[in-house]
Formats: C-alpha cells, structure tokens, sequence
C-alpha cells in the first residue's frame, strides 16, 4: 500500500529542524548535560507567582483554554498603553511568525532577511512557498538599510529584523529603525522581532506608533520572564492586520496553564528586575571568562553572549564540540564570519563557573596556542 502523496508544496521541502534541541543531543551522546548554555532560555527561572498560578491552573487542565486569551491580552494593552484590539497571542514567536507568514506570504512572493538570521522564520517562508532574499550582517549588527534596499529591489511583502538581535546579541537604534521605515517599500511590512527587548537599551526600543500599518512586532515570555517551556507570546500592531490572525490561527493553541502564568508574570514587574540584574551580572563574567582565555566578548543586549574565539568557524566548531564533550551545551552562528564566535547564554553562577572550567581545555583541544 503507498502512502497517499502530500500536497505539492511540502512535498518539494526538506524535512527539515531548525533547531537540534538540547535533548536530541543529550541522547546521542549519552547523557545529560551539566550546563545548559545553548538555548538562550532563561535558566533564572519564572517568577514565582507564574508558577504558583501555572500550578493553580494545572488543576484545571481538562478544560481548553479561553480561546480569545482575553484576560491576557487586556493585560498586555494595559501594559503596553494600546487596546486590545492591538493585540494577539499565540503560541511563542515562532507560531506568530508562522501565522503571519501564512496570513500575508502566498507562493512566489518576496521575502527578505538577513543571512544568519533566525533560521526558523525562514523555515516558515519556504513552508508556505515565500522566496527568501537575505543581506549580510555588517559589523556583526543586523543592517537595515541593506535590508530596505533589497526589499525595494524585489518587491518584497515582508521584511524581518530582529532588534536586538540573535544570534550576535546586537541592536540597531530607535534613529536607524525610523530611517529604514522611511525606506520601507510601499505594501510591505516589516516585521520586529523583540524577543530580548527587556534586556535592551532604551535606545534600541524603536518609538513606533502602535497604529502605524507597516509594522508588525513580537514579544515573548520565552526570555525575560523565563516561560520557555510554556510556549506563548504575543504580536501587536494595527487592528486591521492584528484581525487578520482571528482567520487563520490556532484558536485554542494557547493553553489554559500558559495564559495563567504568562498573566502572573506580566503583573510580577518585581522579579523581572531581578532577572535583568542576574543577566547583566551573567554577561559581566561571561566578559570576563572570555577575557580570562585571551577571547573576546561582543557586548550584548540578550540574555546571552557571542564570544569571538579569534579563528574561524572550523575553529568555533571544534570549541563546541569540546564543550560538548564537556557536558557544556552552547551553540554558534551558522553564517561566516560570525560563525567565528559561540554564543553562550546568561545563566546562574553554578552553570558559568562549569563554562569557565572547561573552556580553557576546550579550546586547547581545538588547537589554540597555550597563552604565556
């Protein structure tokens, strides 16, 4: 008996993971890793008050979940001075960027992002049959005005630039995002991905009218508020296109136990600045690790930190696997040349001061000259 033949699109696709989770690798090595580095997680956990109301809720689990997330998302607006109206949730990042992909994107249309960008926007746009353009990163930043450029000179429907950025850990300023909108191609949209944005500076959170209809950003309780496992985030932007998500998305995607967290944290304003003082103490000794091994730290506005190894990525990459080796999980830019780094994520003193073990044998493994 054959198997009944899928759709002509996905037929054509790879079978393909963005990302390798830290689990896969734990099972082809083994064991489990003694540090978790790699993901950019959040490893000073959720806010109490998120966990008790995740536990709370879990009693209630055999009920969906408020398919409108309305008490969410009327918190999200209050906390963002918009309406609700302003704002969907959805399941992470990741499905807001598939659901506006699919919403916007047909077969053939132009995309455009930056080449070691975040691979599983891209990974979206060929699902639903986009044609991916990218640019370079300049100076390790994501490059706006390049970005604008080639969305001109393609046509482009959507353009995505995340700020700050992963996997460099940069920013682009308020100033250049205002210009690169001024640029936009008309009937595109572009696409802020701010993921790590309660880690930035003041100067990179762009002061963008909530109404303004070319732009679209993304926030998460995956980073700052340490909900990675709970899978939600959410979107606003102008009513007409925030509408556009009630036809297409997976209305009871969002679990009940992660409204309730996500609702919880959202209120804790507390613990949040406490996990951004832990992860700027973490970035501090990341420098200062990278520093102690003659390695360079490129500064940061994430919970994590590129690290320049002074090699190339043939290099970079016998560091991870050493690491590895190690029970050291961290991970690395794919594209040249920022795949000369590795990139380790801001985590609790236990887990840098393995890191910090086990990087100076790491990289002698990988063949640098032993510092005099």
């Amino acid at each position: 008996m054959e198997t009944p033949r899928f759709a002509p699109l996905p037929d054509s696709l790879p079978e393909t993971v963005p990302f390798t989770g830290p689990e896969a690798i734990e099972r082809r090595r083994g064991g489990a890793f003694a540090a978790r580095l790699g993901a950019n997680e959040n490893g000073f956990g959720p806010s109490p008050r998120a966990i008790a109301a995740m536990a709370e809720a879990a009693a209630e689990a055999w009920k969906y979940g408020d398919p409108d997330n309305h008490d969410l998302k009327f918190a999200l607006a209050a906390h963002l001075g918009v309406t609700p109206d302003h704002v969907t949730v959805g399941e992470g990042i990741d499905a807001l960027l598939g659901n506006l992909v699919r919403l916007m994107i047909a077969p053939g249309d132009a995309v455009v992002t930056s080449n070691g960008a975040y691979p599983t926007f891209n990974y979206h746009v060929n699902g639903f049959g986009g044609d991916l353009y990218r640019v370079p990163y300049r100076d390790d930043h994501e490059d706006p005005a390049a970005l604008m450029a080639e969305a001109a000179r393609v046509g482009a429907r959507l353009v995505y630039l995340a700020n700050p950025d992963n996997p460099m850990g940069s920013w682009v300023t308020d100033a250049e995002i205002q210009v690169a909108l001024n640029a936009l191609p008309p009937g595109c949209l572009l696409i802020l991905d701010e993921a790590y944005v309660e880690f930035a500076p003041p100067e990179a959170v762009p002061r963008i009218s909530v109404d303004d209809p070319r732009v679209i950003r993304m926030r998460t309780f995956s980073k700052a508020y340490g909900m990675a496992g709970a899978r939600i985030g959410y979107a606003f932007g102008a009513p007409a296109l925030i509408r556009g998500f009630d036809r297409i998305r997976n209305h009871f995607g969002v679990n009940r136990i992660a409204q309730a967290g996500a609702l919880a944290a959202l209120a804790d304003s507390g613990w949040l600045a406490q996990t951004r003082a832990n992860v700027a103490r973490a970035r501090n000794r990341l420098g200062a690790i990278a520093a102690d091994n003659g390695l360079t730290a490129l500064p940061s506005a994430t919970n994590f930190v590129a690290i320049d190894c002074g090699h190339d990525g043939d290099f970079a990459r016998r560091v991870l696997v050493a690491l590895s080796d190690a029970g050291i999980f961290a991970r690395m830019p794919g594209v040249a040349p920022m795949d000369r780094c590795i990139r380790v994520s801001c985590g609790p003193d236990d887990q840098l001061d393995l890191f910090a073990k086990a990087l100076p044998d790491a990289l002698r493994q990988a063949g640098q000259t032993p510092r005099r």
